[in-house]
């Protein structure tokens, strides 16, 4: 598979996702980097915390480049001075055949002859800094590194919890599609369930609220938000009665396995997000693309995401 290349300076993003996930991956990244491809790397002047996604491995800022692994040396050899307490890593190319993959030792001689002339001195056991290497066909590129810290990992071991209710890394996404760019949006899940959206969202810094017309689960919600240290608003409200208005809603639809609704009262659920929210995120598991259209909406998007005999549909309306 080919870079994809947005814009020349950039942020070079390696991805990873598992097959049922696919599909979910691509809409995620149409929706923060506004384009789409299959391929393991992607180039963009976009930058994105690589922790946010489920799909996102790292993330290196481009400092310098060569045509060749001399030509990166000579060019890495004119940069400034660097804070001290840096440590150096090669990448490896996710999209590299087996033929073209690095080994362990040739990794080590590059990190090793690069880290020569880098200016400033490194930390090997607790490096304040990490830089990273990567060679991507005859392209060598050297830049400030990040790792993904898989924040939703441990959200997995929450004290409350549904089996049907969505992973936290499909959450996760979600919450990416519903927010490409979190800053100044007001965000709702008014049917939170366990909490599964709020708990992710929370943890991006993002501004939402959740409710529920259960009151069973609220202190079950209130309990999984606060288990991880975060805060937020959860109050017991019918998705009708919601008042206030916001940038945009993430509505995981209640289906017949935990909770039975009409016809008509799906439809008027979608009419009162349509009152108060700008932009919905919809997560479903049957058809509903007529009562969409019928309650005013637009599908501008859309992916499914399969868990064991389970098939959702994500759905980004306007």
């Amino acid at each position: 598979m080919e870079l994809i290349t947005i814009e020349k300076k950039s942020y070079l993003y390696s991805y990873s996702w598992e097959e049922n996930e696919g599909s979910l991956c691509a809409l995620e990244r149409r929706v923060l980097f506004g384009k789409s491809s299959e391929s393991s790397i992607l180039e963009s002047s976009v930058k994105i915390d690589p922790s946010r996604s489920p799909f996102i491995k790292e993330r290196l800022s481009v400092i310098c480049e060569g045509n060749s692994f001399s030509e990166l040396v000579e060019q890495v050899k004119k940069l400034e001075k660097f804070e001290d307490g840096f440590k150096l890593l090669f990448v490896q190319n996710p999209n590299a055949d087996s033929s073209e993959k690095v080994g362990f030792k040739e990794r080590r001689k590059i990190e090793k002859e690069v880290g020569l002339h880098i200016k400033g001195e490194a930390e090997l056991i607790h490096p304040k800094k990490w830089f990273g290497i990567m060679k991507i066909d005859k392209r060598w590129v050297f830049g400030n590194y990040v790792k993904n810290q898989a924040v939703w990992l441990r959200h997995q071991n929450k004290p409350h919890s549904y089996s049907t209710a969505l992973s936290t890394r499909v959450a996760r996404a979600v919450v990416n599609i519903a927010a490409p760019d979190p800053v100044g949006v007001k965000m709702i899940d008014p049917c939170c369930g366990i909490g599964t959206v709020l708990v992710e969202a929370l943890s991006m810094g993002i501004d939402i609220v959740g409710s529920d017309r259960n009151p069973l689960i609220l202190s079950g919600v209130k309990e999984n938000i606060a288990h991880f240290g975060l805060e937020g608003e959860v109050t017991l409200k019918d998705i009708n009665n919601v008042t206030n208005n916001y940038d945009v809603a993430i509505i995981d639809l209640p289906y017949n396995l935990c909770s039975v609704i009409t016809a008509d009262e799906q439809l008027e659920m979608l009419q009162s997000a349509r009152r108060f929210a700008t932009k919905v995120v919809i997560v479903t598991l049957e058809e509903v693309d007529s009562v969409m259209k019928e309650a005013g909406f637009e599908i501008v998007d859309r992916c499914e995401v399969s868990k064991g005999r389970f098939v959702r549909q994500v759905l980004v309306c306007e």
